[in-house]
């Protein structure tokens, strides 16, 4: 249902290479990296998208101000790709918001883990296989 979705980075830097770091543990890499020079308050505005081989799906974009947090979850195939996915973030800078295991109030096979990225988003990674 969802095409792509953007999250928003005051330290792009920072940011991006959390990312990198914790959506490599889950099959994405880096897709590509572009400026924006249309806005004439931001020209040089940084971004960069994630994904799968040849599809843009999810987006960092530079701002100047905070906004508000949001809440992320990225599908992972197996229990042990949500652990790997944790501790990347844990080492790329991010903040452990929730360690993986199981989550039974969503489901009883609910496998998650809750980080937040250096913005203050939490990011989760989950598993809904009963065992992998």
């Amino acid at each position: 249902m969802i095409d792509h979705l953007s999250t928003y980075a005051i330290d792009f830097a920072a940011t991006k290479n959390f990312y990198v770091a914790t959506l490599a543990e889950l099959g994405y890499s880096l897709q590509t990296e572009m400026t924006f020079d249309a806005d004439p308050d931001f020209p040089g505005r940084r971004a960069c998208v994630f994904g799968p081989a040849g599809r843009s799906v999810f987006w960092v974009v530079e701002v100047r101000e905070s906004s508000s947090p949001r809440h992320i979850a990225f599908a992972a195939e197996s229990r042990e790709a949500v652990a790997e996915f944790h501790l990347a973030g844990l080492t790329a800078g991010g903040e452990d918001f929730g360690a993986p295991g199981l989550r039974p109030n969503y489901h009883e096979n609910y496998f998650g883990a809750f980080l937040t990225d250096p913005d203050g988003n939490n990011v989760e990674a989950v598993c809904h296989r009963l065992k992998s």
